[in-house]
């Protein structure tokens, strides 16, 4: 097989080049890397890597394929997809396609055959930073300058971009026999209204196991479409990008607080803080990956957990009345609060995502009981 000439450029001028797989063409995005050994998959389907060219570390990507149960949405959402070594031939009975094919059926580009190592090392000390991959243009200059000229993330409303456009109800539970979350729902059933800022619908999944009757809005929707639902809880998904954009949502939120119990996940729990009074800042390359140590301070036990962010809340701008919960071990960042008063909390990490594979799964439970 013919291999296809491809080049990564990123803004600071550095210039790697490889070979094409999937779609063709040329993508811009944040350049970003994830530690995770397996689950690319999950990586491609989550909507929160909208705007971003993600680089796989671990050194062989597509052994497994891919399979419709394992989709987070029902399309990739990444701009572009870096690995070291493309598998073209996967092993698995679960497997109903290849990487390859998969992304050339959505026309996502991938790149293979770079040192995955020397790149992430840049992003590491340099931060992350914006890239075009392109198997059309492949002149160093032109592409550099085109990696200089791309829009930054920060400042950027893309939770728009992945949103639904429509109310839905959803009612689908863990279905599949590989399901490895251990929820247990409650005798009564709950109505919950789920802000969808781009989420993934395994956490969809845990809050139908733990007994909520689920029906999703959109995230622009107000707090007067939310309450007219008369749910019994408020939760606040996952996505993409900056959360200071959102003001529509922060508003909503700060109507909705103490009036219902609430949960956030990521960029939700960033728009909660911001809701609360609290700030957010921009990480220097973000925490990506299936293996992030978080002390959960009231337990005083280590979650090993699922990350998937560029964002933080910062922990010194949190009002009187909100209490860090759990804090990172690797930075010290704010891993997830809670308000002294009212039912209402959140975390940065990803407890839906079996990481530990059970060690968050306990949050879904928590906030069935703040509805009891």
């Amino acid at each position: 097989m013919s291999k296809i000439p491809a080049k990564l450029a990123l803004e600071d001028g550095a210039v790697f080049t490889g070979h094409g797989f999937g779609g063709g063409g040329e993508t811009f995005g944040e350049v970003v890397f994830n530690t995770s050994m397996t689950g690319y998959q999950e990586v491609l389907t989550d909507p929160s890597y909208k705007g971003q060219i993600v680089t796989m570390t671990y050194p062989l990507i597509g052994n497994y394929g891919i399979n419709a149960e394992d989709r987070e949405s029902r399309v990739p959402q990444v701009e572009g997809f870096i690995v070291r070594e493309l598998t073209r031939v996967p092993s698995n009975f679960r497997s109903h396609a290849a990487l390859d094919g998969y992304l050339a059926e959505h026309r996502i580009i991938g790149l293979e055959g770079i040192d995955t190592r020397a790149l992430v090392r840049r992003l590491r000390v340099r931060g992350a930073m914006n890239g075009v991959l392109s198997t059309t243009d492949l002149d160093d200059a032109s592409l550099v300058h085109k990696a200089l000229s791309s829009p930054n993330i920060v400042g950027r409303d893309l939770a728009q971009t992945v949103m639904p456009r429509q109310t839905f109800t959803w009612n689908e539970g863990f279905v599949s026999p590989f399901a490895s979350q251990e929820l247990h729902p409650g005798r009564k059933r709950h109505r919950v209204v789920a802000m969808d800022f781009g989420m993934k619908w395994n956490i969809l999944r845990c809050l139908t196991q733990v007994g909520c009757d689920v029906t999703v809005v959109p995230g622009s929707a107000s707090a007067q479409e939310i309450l007219a639902l008369n749910p019994d809880g408020v939760f606040l998904s996952n996505g993409p990008g900056d959360p200071e954009p959102l003001t529509y949502a922060q508003e909503t939120i700060r109507q909705l607080v103490g009036k219902k119990p609430i949960f956030g996940i990521c960029l939700g729990h960033q728009l909660l803080g911001l809701a609360l009074g609290a700030k957010t800042f921009k990480l220097k390359f973000g925490h990506r990956g299936a293996n992030q140590p978080v002390l959960n301070r009231r337990s005083q036990r280590v979650e090993i957990t699922t990350q998937n962010h560029g964002f933080a809340v910062d922990t010194s701008t949190l009002p009187p009345d909100v209490e860090a919960t759990h804090i990172n071990l690797n930075d010290g960042t704010l891993e997830g609060m809670r308000h002294k008063k009212l039912p209402v909390f959140s975390v940065q990490y990803h407890p839906e995502a079996s990481a530990g594979p059970h060690d968050s799964s306990y949050l879904f439970e928590e906030f069935r009981k703040a509805m009891e």
